[in-house]
């Protein structure tokens, strides 16, 4: 966070000022036991623009507390009904539009599977 700060002091911000919060949220859990393989970024993307964290036009608005909070990342392990992240905005007819882009962003395998790509690919010494 010190790193966070300074770079909001140097922009001339307050890194004491409170953040923005959405007024609304929706969960989204795990649709079964296993193991997390599969997240596509660019699904969770979408669902925040249609959340309000973003803009089709430069004359919509964006939602400074809109986006997508996430809970698990690929290859955790997780049990059905365990929170995988959540949806926020201020405007809660969004929620259907930002579920349907998550439809297929989601693969949990039997646990013992494998992420579909390894996060660390090898190590410089």
């Amino acid at each position: 966070m010190d790193v966070w700060n300074r770079m909001i002091e140097a922009q001339g911000g307050d890194p004491r000022a409170k953040l923005p919060v959405a007024r609304e949220s929706e969960v989204i859990y795990a649709p079964a036991d296993g193991v997390l393989v599969e997240l596509d970024a660019m699904a969770v993307g979408v669902a925040a623009w249609r959340l309000g964290a973003g803009r089709a036009r430069k004359e919509d608005q964006v939602q400074a507390g809109a986006g997508v909070r996430m809970h698990a990342k690929p290859g955790a392990t997780v049990k059905a009904g365990e929170p995988l992240m959540t949806l926020l905005t201020d405007t809660p007819e969004k929620f259907e539009r930002a579920r349907d882009a998550l439809e297929h962003a989601v693969v949990v395998a039997p646990e013992g599977s494998r992420p579909a790509q390894q996060l660390i690919i090898d190590r410089i010494s």
